[in-house]
């Protein structure tokens, strides 16, 4: 494998220049800024200050910057360890796994979910790879879902965690500990597991007592969210035999692109991330993501990128990703849009081929800027991870937030941790009175009317300018209920005009969740719950059959925490309780938009 050598851009084809840069995007009367935002990185020396490590571009302490830059030479690191990987997964599957569950959430997931479903190959044409579902809820119907398709004499199940204490992870654990034990026997339950997690972390510890297949300790310095070309990523990617040489080369390549000895001219990431960070700053800040859909989950990732590292202290960019492209009319001033396409075609929207370019096109006429980012091979997604981590972290120096923390995260937890003190305590989750009920909805809330029509409308027209409306899901995520809940999203956006954006929860949490709650505070949230269905209990410890709280109260204590951090932020939250019938109960919410 070569090292870094001569940059090799990716916006667009054999970019060398800021001028082809341009070509790649349509900033219109931006652009003068953006050309002043460059030269203001050149004369700051900020590439070169980033690659050293000062942390000084975002704040004046170290605290959680120096300690979280691993991520600048991390694909180098991993070459050296690419034989191990792919020896490791060699011996997994000569043990006979032909099924491997990924238990983990935030940045141990999102990465691992992009390489199974655009990397790698399918089933029918590779035997020699493990199946990977990546299982990142708390969901309980989502838990026992997962469980009833798979067989545990073939399962390998990694946990995947940087603190080792992740409430969720560990839940999910346990319950597959015991699944595991009780379809195999106690003997060496442990060799189904693997553990990947920093050094010297409580799940290290646990993994080594219960004898786990193997345990990767990845590199500390590395937050979560950029940790995507690390262990946790590349573990996951060897056992769907993702070609990690040709990966790690393609970030290689774009970390070359990006190096302090380029011109900031010519410099990727530096012009990236003054696209993000100046049009934020005007305004434009609700990044809306267009991605084909051989490459959609990519849209995940970086929706966890962008929002965790820079909604904070009153700031944020907000990546609206999954929502299709309406007429120019329908968009305010606060839009970028930036169009990630594989091959030379657009495929992006179900209109036809071109649909995605002729709907940019109207855009771009209308004065909206737009940034076209072509992938020719679904292996240069190595490149965009480090590309769009640079970017996030020169976007940040221009908003003055630190990239690498999640101030506002912990508020969720804490309150959630609260809740289910009390139901450990009382046998109950806090008890709140719904302001109205409608045909099996309920609503929680400031709500004074007697319609859960009017309710949404008085909730809505509580849009400031620059507003959006958060879904905030807590449902099983199912094909069904993901359709139902698009089509309440458009009829969102339809009656509004507003960026509107979709989150199953806890997952979100790990998220968008800091952003919810740290930037300016201009979300309208709706939050929907619904009654389980069934239920699961998670073991108070591995192996043990005693139980304090189920799946179903876990989620329902996470969903009411952070609906109180929410409102303790000042944030606009309404919850809607569905009964059981949860389809019905999502089609009744869309018709009273009508």
């Amino acid at each position: 494998m070569r090292g870094p050598g001569a940059p090799r851009l990716f916006l667009l084809e054999r970019c060398k220049a800021v001028n082809q840069l341009r070509d790649a995007a349509s900033l219109g009367r931006y652009q003068r800024d953006v050309d002043a935002a460059l030269r203001q990185l050149g004369a700051e020396r900020v590439m070169e200050r980033l690659w050293a490590r000062d942390f000084a571009l975002w704040k004046p302490e170290p605290a959680e910057i120096t300690n979280r830059l691993g991520w600048l030479d991390i694909a180098q690191a991993m070459t050296l360890e690419v034989g191990s990987l792919q020896s490791f997964a060699s011996q997994v599957l000569s043990a006979g796994f032909t099924q491997a569950v990924l238990l983990g959430m935030g940045g141990s997931s999102l990465a691992p979910e992009v390489y199974a479903r655009t990397l790698a190959p399918r089933k029918a044409l590779a035997d020699s790879v493990l199946e990977l579902t990546v299982l990142d809820s708390t969901d309980p119907a989502a838990v026992l879902s997962c469980a009833e398709g798979l067989d545990p004499k073939q399962t390998l199940f990694i946990v995947s965690t940087k603190s080792g204490s992740t409430v969720e992870t560990l839940s999910l654990f346990k319950f597959f500990y015991n699944w595991t034990q009780a379809g195999l026997g106690a003997q060496d339950v442990g060799s189904h597991f693997v553990a990947i997690t920093d050094p010297g972390s409580s799940l290290a510890a646990l993994a080594a007592r219960l004898r786990f297949r193997s345990i990767f300790l990845s590199d500390p310095n590395i937050g979560g969210r950029y940790s995507a070309l690390s262990h946790f990523g590349l573990v996951p990617a060897a056992l769907v035999g993702v070609d990690l040489p040709r990966l790690l080369q393609s970030a290689l390549d774009a970390a070359a692109s990006c190096a302090p000895g380029v011109d900031i001219a010519q410099n990727v990431g530096a012009y990236l991330g003054a696209v993000l960070g100046v049009l934020a700053k005007v305004g434009r800040d609700k990044v809306t993501f267009i991605v084909s859909p051989a490459i959609a989950s990519f849209g995940d990732w970086v929706e966890q990128l962008i929002a965790e590292s820079t909604g904070k202290e009153g700031q944020g960019i907000l990546p609206v990703v999954g929502e299709p492209l309406a007429p120019p009319s329908w968009y305010g001033n606060d839009r970028l849009f930036v169009y990630l396409q594989l091959g030379s075609r657009a495929r992006s929207c179900s209109a036809g081929p071109d649909a995605a370019e002729t709907a940019l096109v109207a855009l771009e006429s209308a004065g909206h800027p737009v940034l076209r980012l072509r992938l020719n091979d679904p292996y240069e997604l190595g490149a965009q991870f480090f590309v769009w981590e640079m970017a996030t972290a020169v976007a940040s120096y221009f908003l003055r937030v630190n990239p690498f923390d999640q101030p506002n995260v912990e508020s969720a937890k804490v309150l959630a941790r609260q809740m289910l003190a009390q139901y450990e305590a009382q046998g109950a989750l806090p008890a709140e009175k719904p302001a109205l009920s409608s045909d099996g909805v309920q609503v929680y809330g400031d709500v004074s009317t007697q319609s859960l029509q009017d309710a949404f409308r008085s909730f809505l027209d509580q849009a400031r300018p620059g507003a959006y409306i958060s879904l905030q899901v807590y449902l099983q995520a199912t094909r069904e209920h993901h359709a139902l809940l698009q089509e309440l999203r458009l009829r969102l956006r339809e009656r509004s005009h507003l960026a509107t954006t979709l989150g199953f929860g806890p997952r979100f949490l790990h998220s968008t969740g800091q952003l919810h709650k740290g930037d300016a505070g201009r979300g309208l949230f709706i939050q929907i719950t619904a009654d389980d269905v069934r239920d699961v209990a998670i073991p108070n410890e591995p192996g043990s059959q005693a139980s304090a709280v189920t799946f179903g109260v876990l989620k329902a204590a996470q969903a009411l925490g952070d609906r109180q951090a929410l409102l303790h932020a000042g944030r606009k939250v309404i919850r809607l309780h569905l009964s059981r019938d949860v389809a019905g109960g999502l089609e009744y919410l869309t018709k009273s938009l009508a």
